[in-house]
């Protein structure tokens, strides 16, 4: 389901969603092939009143993640990135389109056609740490039913007839704690990164989705949640 494409990161999906070595091996593989990171902000059309709207996994009350993406950004304190707010942690998960271009009777009646639709709650592990172009992050894995949800959401916003944003294909499951606020070179990051490398994973529990609508504040992201969609059933082992 996946695709090769030059403009996701990385470039390649791993051999296999599921196998965590072949997840983490291509994820930081293609980050220790960059030769500099660009500013993450750096983003034409995120002017001060700009509002897109967004399915993501956010993880309110999920002490043990941000206890470790804490810790991890102290660790690389010395890099002067951006660190994600505890509260701001977040799978994107794919976009809807602007306000400007999708109306709230459209929102609603999108997230009454997702619903009931998301399959199980499930488990993911959340690994340090890798990163791409612009961010610093943590590996997840698996990516199959993450790969499953984005399908989900992304044919119920075709059918819905809003914009949308990137397909499937292009999807690359991160979670990011780390913005990189300037260009520079890759070689000292990448190498701060790897003394994280050892450390355990978190286990995290996907059980529910998140319509957000999005803006960017002070070197930050900040939402408000409009609706939030249960996954059905129990988690799976």
């Amino acid at each position: 389901m996946l695709e090769k494409d030059p403009n996701a990161f990385p470039p390649a999906p791993p051999a296999s969603l599921d196998d965590a070595r072949a997840v983490l091996e291509a994820d930081w593989s293609a980050f220790t092939r960059i030769g500099r990171m660009s500013d993450h902000w750096d983003r034409p059309g995120w002017t001060a009143g700009h509002r897109a709207y967004y399915w993501m996994v956010t993880f309110a009350g999920a002490n043990g993640l941000v206890d470790e993406a804490l810790s991890c950004q102290n660790a690389l304190a010395e890099l002067a990135m951006d660190p994600v707010p505890a509260d701001g942690l977040h799978i994107t998960m794919a976009k809807i389109g602007n306000r400007a271009q999708v109306t709230g009777p459209q929102l609603g009646a999108l997230a009454s056609a997702v619903r009931g639709t998301l399959g199980r709650p499930f488990r993911l592990l959340a690994h340090p740490m890798a990163g791409s172009r612009g961010a610093i992050r943590f590996t997840l894995t698996p990516w199959t039913e993450l790969v499953a949800l984005h399908a989900a959401l992304t044919q119920a916003g075709t059918r819905a007839g809003v914009p949308g944003g990137r397909g499937t294909p292009l999807f690359r499951p991160h979670l990011g704690i780390l913005y990189n606020n300037r260009d520079r070179e890759a070689a000292t990051p990448i190498q701060a990164v790897a003394a994280l490398r050892s450390r355990s994973p978190v286990e995290l529990t996907v059980n529910a989705v998140q319509l957000v609508e999005l803006r960017r504040g002070a070197r930050a992201y900040r939402w408000d949640t409009l609706h939030e969609l249960a996954l059905d059933g129990a988690v799976q082992p």
